[in-house]
Formats: structure tokens, C-alpha cells, sequence
């Protein structure tokens, strides 16, 4: 099908491309009736307007990039949700890539959307990733950015985090409050932020307490699957059967530990109490019923997607824009397993 240009319908109409043009963009100097004839004109012969040809003339290309570790876990997917509301709401479309946790393919990500020369990229970092070269890149060449979740500290750009040390000291004092006195870890891999801050918040809640700390009862998951899952906590409760209490990096881990206790008749919460990260919807259906950490994933995407929109505002205005950061507030959902 050919496509319809502006020429041809200010041929058609008796009147100058720039007429038509002002017509569709609604402009004061334009007659209702000149704007009338050129709308109805432009739906009838199906006319689009060439978005290449507006990107060059505006610099905008009204896309916007997405990176994020896993687009089906739930904290994630509920982000995307809240990223499209608001980009929907003004104007942008969104391409949403997926790092599947991997450095090497969230480079390549991260050069397609420079290449796609898109308005502003927001991240979640892969867990192989830190301040590297190619984040660097997008700041270097002035293309707005905002991560969100899993951050690098020091790169200078705006980010949306939550203070995951204050949330992994509060679910820690949770299974103290209610009793435990030998607390066991599963956490993340070694390199994200959110994983070691989660590890120390744990680690400052036992010193607190006067709970001494045992490097013995801390594992790491790498890959976070859910076999993994379940292997620790096989190995957990073989080395340490009389540990009380256990605060899992996320509510997957948290799901696969109870899942095991209960194939092996393990009482929860009376042997062992168990405490998870993001407030999942499995963590509502599991039996018993998962006590968490809630994250506020929905507003998190909103907010991220918000400063980004700001930075592209100012860029496209010639202001000066400095970097951001908001933390969002979490708090303990306390369930059947604590």
C-alpha cells in the first residue's frame, strides 16, 4: 500500500504542506474548518506520518529503552506493567529487552538502543554487572538514564532503589522478635548491590542482638533456580539441624525452602520459621502462607519511569539536569511461617 505524504494532501485540499501540517497538530493560526477538512481528508486515505522523517526534525523518537534482568518474575513484570502505564500516558513506546542476568548480552542490549538512537534507557543490572563500560557509554553520550532495583553505586545517573540493608536487617529482627536465636542465610549472588546489602542488613540485625555471627550458616545462591533453592536447604538443615529461623534473598527461595520442608515433614513455623523477599503471589498460596518483605514494585516502575521522563525534558530544553535518587519505603508482611 503506498504510503500518504502531506504533499498530497494539501494538493488535494488547495493548500500548503505547512497548512496541512498545522492542521494535525491542532495550531491556534489554523481555521476549524481548514482542520476539519485536512483531518477527515487524512483518515479517509489512511495517512500515517513518517516517524522517521519526525524524529529527525524533533530528535525525539518517542521509544524508550527497557533492560531488565528476567521479564517473568513477578517483581519484574509488575515494573514493565507500571513502565508502559506511564510511558503510555505520555506519549512513548517502550522496548523491552531481557539480560537474562547475562554482562555480555546486556552490552549488546545497551548498543541496539544507542543504535535505535531511543530517548532514555532504564536498567536493572544483570547480576555480572557493576559500573562497566558500556553504562558508562550511555552516560558519555548524554542519553538519559535511570536504573532501578539492581544499581551500580557509582555511576552518575538518577536510580530508584529501596534500602535493601534496612530490609534485610528488619527481616532478620522479625525471626528474632519472634524467637529464633540461630538464623541462617540464603543470599544472591556475590556482585549485585541489592544482594549485599541484604547480607549485611542480616549480618547488622545478629550483632544487634548480641547473636553471634557464623559465616557457616550463610549460602549463596548463584543462579537463584529452583533447584538450587531447594538444594540449600537440604544442605542447610543436614549441616545445621537445630537452626530456628531462615531469611531467604527472595520469596523463590523462600518458596522452594518450605516446599522442601514439607516433603520431608519438617513443622513450619514451629521447627523452623521462614522469612522471604518481594512479596511474590506465591508466597500467598504456598501453605503455610509466606512471611516476607514487600517491595513496592508497581511504584518503583513509575517512579523510574518519571525521572527518566524528566531528564528527556530537560535534555530536549537545553537545561541542565543532575542525577537523582529516590528510595521507596518496604515493610514486613507477616504470615503463617514466622
Amino acid at each position: 500500500m503506498k504510503n500518504i505524504t502531506l504533499k498530497e494532501i494539501a494538493t488535494t485540499l488547495g493548500i500548503s504542506i505547512t497548512t496541512v501540517s498545522k492542521a494535525l497538530k491542532d495550531y491556534p493560526d489554523v481555521s476549524e474548518k481548514t482542520k476539519k477538512a485536512v483531518k477527515e481528508l487524512a483518515q479517509n486515505l489512511n495517512y500515517t506520518p513518517n516517524s522517521f522523517a519526525v524524529n529527525l526534525r524533533t530528535k525525539e523518537s518517542k521509544t524508550i529503552g527497557l533492560i531488565i534482568p528476567e521479564v517473568t518474575h513477578h517483581f519484574f513484570s509488575n515494573i514493565i506493567k507500571a513502565i508502559i502505564d506511564a510511558a503510555e500516558k505520555n506519549g512513548y513506546l517502550v522496548i523491552i529487552l531481557q539480560s537474562n542476568e547475562s554482562l555480555e548480552l546486556e552490552k549488546k542490549q545497551v548498543e541496539l538502543l544507542i543504535n535505535k538512537r531511543v530517548d532514555g534507557i532504564l536498567i536493572s543490572l544483570s547480576n555480572e554487572s557493576n559500573n562497566d563500560s558500556h553504562i558508562q557509554e550511555i552516560i558519555n553520550r548524554n542519553i538519559p538514564l535511570v536504573m532501578f532495583d539492581k544499581i551500580a553505586k557509582l555511576s552518575n545517573c538518577s536510580k530508584v532503589v529501596i534500602d535493601d540493608q534496612k530490609a534485610g536487617f528488619d527481616a532478620t529482627q522479625h525471626l528474632i522478635d519472634k524467637g529464633c536465636k540461630k538464623i541462617a542465610h540464603i543470599r544472591g549472588p556475590l556482585n549485585p548491590q541489592n544482594s549485599i546489602d541484604r547480607y549485611l542488613g542480616y549480618k547488622k540485625a545478629l550483632e544487634k542482638n548480641n547473636i553471634p555471627f557464623d559465616s557457616k550458616l550463610v549460602y549463596t545462591c548463584d543462579k537463584v533456580t529452583y533447584e538450587e533453592r531447594k538444594e540449600y536447604t537440604k544442605q542447610l538443615l543436614e549441616e545445621h539441624p537445630d537452626v530456628d529461623g531462615l531469611f531467604a534473598i527472595t520469596d523463590l527461595v523462600a518458596v522452594g525452602a518450605v516446599v522442601y520442608c514439607n516433603e520431608k515433614n519438617i513443622e513450619i513455623p514451629k521447627n523452623l520459621k521462614i522469612i522471604g523477599f518481594s512479596n511474590w503471589f506465591m508466597s500467598q498460596i504456598i501453605k503455610p502462607n509466606l512471611s516476607t518483605v514487600e517491595q513496592p514494585s508497581y511504584e518503583m516502575g513509575t517512579a523510574a519511569f518519571n525521572l527518566l521522563l524528566e531528564e528527556m525534558l530537560c535534555r530536549k530544553d537545553g537545561f541542565p539536569f543532575t542525577p537523582k535518587s529516590i528510595e521507596l519505603n518496604t515493610q514486613i508482611i507477616s504470615r503463617e511461617t514466622t
